[in-house]
């Protein structure tokens, strides 16, 4: 039999998708992990990346995070390891390290893109700055910030399965459990769940961000038309 054919038969057991070490389980245990992740990092990135591109100030932030998606993410959660120990603090830490910089750039890059004529325009008509940054800016921004959190879920998912290099969690238990006892039907097969889980999840995102694109693309000429209204 092929690792192929022997992996699709270990998926297709029903003994291996129910229980606490389930599939079922262990892919609620990595959603939630990545969720959590890029909520954390969306709490840093959207906020800091909004301002930078509001300001102008501080781009070079910008340019330093991203600089940080060449830092390899096992060697990060190794030395994580070593200094927080076991657990899902470490690898918490490495993904926060990979999730921030997708989502920086993005939101900056929405904010900053918004046209001058729709931002100029809608000063002219007396908004305040927070104005500007929730009624027009922000808007425009969605469709990239959505761009921004699709790609770093994607990264977070994949990456995720090293949580269980220090931790008992999560889908990369199948990968390092069948790579340690020559399983690989199990390696394969939880390689497998991961992918699909990644689609699925893809998919998701991707419809809401063509839903936020469309939005946006209807704002230029809603602020153009204000200008013209104001004059």
């Amino acid at each position: 039999m092929s690792i192929l054919a022997a992996a699709l038969a270990w998926l297709a057991s029903p003994s291996h998708w129910m229980g606490s070490t389930g599939i079922l389980a262990r892919s609620v245990e990595h959603l939630g992990l990545t969720f959590l992740i890029v909520a954390l990092a969306a709490a840093v990135a959207v906020p800091v990346g909004t301002w930078i591109g509001h300001t102008g100030r501080g781009r070079w932030l910008v340019s330093a995070t991203g600089a940080a998606r060449a830092v390899p993410t096992l060697g990060v959660l190794t030395l994580a390891g070593v200094w927080l120990g076991i657990g899902l603090a470490a690898p918490t830490l490495a993904l926060l390290i990979l999730a921030i910089p997708p989502l920086l750039s993005a939101t900056y890059s929405g904010i900053a893109s918004t046209p001058r004529v729709t931002v100029d325009a809608a000063r002219a008509i007396g908004l305040t700055e927070a104005q500007v940054l929730t009624g027009v800016e922000a808007p425009h921004a969605a469709g990239l910030v959505a761009a921004g959190v699709r790609s770093a879920t994607l990264q977070v998912i994949a990456t995720a399965t090293l949580a269980a290099y220090t931790a008992d969690y999560g889908l990369g238990r199948f990968l390092y459990a069948g790579l340690k006892t020559r399983d690989y039907a199990q390696m394969i097969g939880g390689a497998i769940v991961v992918v699909a889980l990644a689609l699925a999840v893809d998919a998701a995102l991707a419809a809401l961000t063509r839903a936020l694109g469309a939005h946006t693309h209807s704002l230029p000429e809603t602020g153009n038309n204000s200008s013209k209204e104001s004059q």
